[in-house]
Formats: structure tokens, C-alpha cells, sequence
């Protein structure tokens, strides 16, 4: 059985293990993969271990027999065509919910540090401000609260749930939208309303949507203009879903007050995006899911995942 993993780095830099995949097959791991590399370091394999890697129809077509398995060590699955994938026979499977906990802990680092501004008054301590000043304390931004304001959360699956009870226990009321009918579950101070309705009513918005031809664009010129000039705007589901000249302009002309991003349309961001220059943007390079704990968690689900392909008992399986 030859194991290949094309896309080993950014899940394993070297503080976890490939222990379980080297006992399963003739196990292979690169850091990162170009794509004029795909057919070489590919070909023969059983087994193809992928995170950003394309595997297109023509690819799948060159790579079969022999691959009759695709591991993904992500979520998503839109960088594999599943179609071509599935009429060849070969089996994709996904990491569902495995960082959960971690995003929705992202969503609220960006939420306390444009709320309360730590860095900045971090910063102005250690260059000498609070040594000089003559008040025991001081501000150079205005802070809020969390309690009572309002999170718009687009998108209810694991991820936004889990920002609701978050959301909760910070004293928050919460709107949500999601396109399929959702339980409130134990939540108490939730309403689900439509997007035109979260969006003007909303203090923060923030987005845990999957990337379809429908979320595209989702946050574009139109839905920035529905809401509130003080409006805080989260992403940290796919970068597609916001229009970045969109927003950019919106941050510039103070149509919105800020935003915390942890994706971009093109990853690594390019040094053009006008996002890296807007005012009151907070940018992190699509770290939510990157913590050692969620990692470990990420690897210890894909390993399931081949094991239980091995024995004929296939799970999370996207096509």
C-alpha cells in the first residue's frame, strides 16, 4: 500500500507525529507540492494524503487504477473534482468539525482586540505613555462592551453555534441566518431572521458559511451598505465569501467601522490585495484551525478516516 501526502507541512511542521500512516503503507510525506510536481511524486500511489493540492479530472484520469483513495486534511473538498473522482472509482474523504472550537476562539480574539484595543495599549505602555501620564489610567481609543450588543451570524452549522453560545455568555443577543431550518437548542437569547434583517441589525456580522456559487460575494457593495456605520464585520470561513475591494472601501470611507479577516480570495495574500492597507483591518494568515490541539485532532481524524476506508467501512466521505 503506497501512502503519499503531498501537503504535509502546514498540518505536521514537525511538532506532531506520522507514526499511524507509516504502519498503514509504504508512507511518503513532502511539505508542499507544486503542481507541475503532482504527477511524479503522485504517480502509483494507493493513497493520496492532500490539503491544498488540485486534483482535477485530467489528473484523477493520469493517477488511476492504482489511487483508489483521497485524504483530505481539511474540511473542505472544492480543491478535488469529486464527480470525475467518483466515476473512477476512488473514494475522497473530509475532516468535518474537527476545529470548531478553535474558529469560533479566532472569532472572539478579533472581536475582544477591536473592542478593547489591547495591542494598541500594550504597545503605548511599553513606549513609556502610562509612565508619564499623570492619571492612573487612559485611553487612546474608544473601548465597548460585549454585553447587550447584537452578532449577526451568517451560517449555523458547528462552527456558528458555537459563536452563539460564546456569543451568549458574553451577554450578547444574537441573530442568525442559515438557508436550512436550525433548533435553538439551549440557546436563549437567539432569534434566526433573514439576511437583510441581521445585517442592518446587527453590531458584529460574522460569516461561517461554505464557499458555493450561492456565498460567493456574499458580503459585497450591497450587504456592506445595509449595515450599521459601527459594524463590525468577522470572516473566518472562506475568503470568496467578501468582496475585498468591497470592503476595503468600505473601511476607508468609514461606511463600517472594522474587521478581522483570517482568509483572503488568494492565500498567501498578495502584496497588491487592498485589504493589507485598509483602515481598522485585522488580518491573521488563516491560523483558526492551527492550533497544536486542533492539529492533532485534524491528524488523528484522518488516520481514522484511512482505517476505516482499509476496512471497508468508509466514513465522512464527500462524494
Amino acid at each position: 500500500m503506497k501512502i503519499v501526502n503531498l501537503d504535509g507541512y502546514t498540518t505536521n511542521p514537525g511538532d506532531l507525529s506520522w507514526e499511524g500512516f507509516e504502519r498503514l503503507g509504504d508512507f511518503t510525506v513532502y511539505d508542499r507540492t507544486n503542481p507541475d510536481q503532482i504527477l511524479n511524486r503522485a504517480k502509483g500511489a494507493n493513497i493520496l494524503i492532500i490539503n491544498k493540492t488540485v486534483l482535477n479530472r485530467e489528473l484523477l484520469e493520469k493517477l488511476s487504477p492504482e489511487l483508489e483513495y483521497i485524504g483530505l486534511q481539511s474540511t473542505g473538498y472544492n480543491v478535488v473534482d469529486c464527480k470525475a473522482a467518483r466515476e473512477l472509482g476512488i473514494t475522497v474523504c473530509n475532516i468535518p468539525a474537527y476545529s470548531t472550537n478553535a474558529v469560533a476562539q479566532l472569532v472572539f480574539a478579533f472581536i475582544l482586540q477591536i473592542t478593547n484595543q489591547v495591542s494598541i495599549h500594550s504597545q503605548a505602555v511599553r513606549n513609556g505613555e502610562w509612565c508619564d501620564c499623570p492619571d492612573f489610567c487612559f485611553w487612546k481609543t474608544p473601548l465597548s462592551e460585549l454585553s447587550g450588543k447584537t452578532i449577526g451570524i451568517i451560517g449555523f452549522g458547528s462552527i456558528g453555534s458555537r459563536v452563539a453560545h460564546l456569543a451568549e455568555a458574553f451577554g450578547m443577543n444574537i441573530l442568525a441566518f442559515s438557508p436550512s431550518k436550525k433548533e435553538k437548542g439551549s440557546l436563549k437569547c437567539i432569534e434566526f431572521v433573514d439576511m437583510d434583517y441581521l445585517l442592518a441589525n446587527s453590531d458584529i456580522v460574522t460569516c461561517h458559511c461554505p464557499l458555493t456559487p450561492q456565498t460567493t460575494g456574499l458580503i459585497n457593495e450591497n450587504s456592506i451598505a445595509k449595515m450599521k456605520k459601527s459594524a463590525i464585520l468577522i470572516n473566518t470561513s472562506r475568503g470568496p465569501v467578501v468582496d475585498q475591494k468591497a470592503l476595503a472601501d468600505a473601511l476607508n470611507n468609514g461606511d463600517i467601522a472594522a474587521a478581522g479577516l483570517d482568509v483572503l480570495e488568494v492565500e498567501p495574500a498578495k502584496k497588491d490585495n487592498p485589504l493589507l492597507r485598509a483602515k481598522n483591518c485585522y488580518i491573521t494568515p488563516h491560523i483558526a484551525w492551527a492550533a497544536k490541539e486542533t492539529r492533532q485532532r485534524l491528524l488523528n481524524i484522518l488516520e481514522e478516516n484511512l482505517v476505516a476506508y482499509l476496512n471497508k467501512k468508509p466514513q465522512n466521505v464527500v462524494n
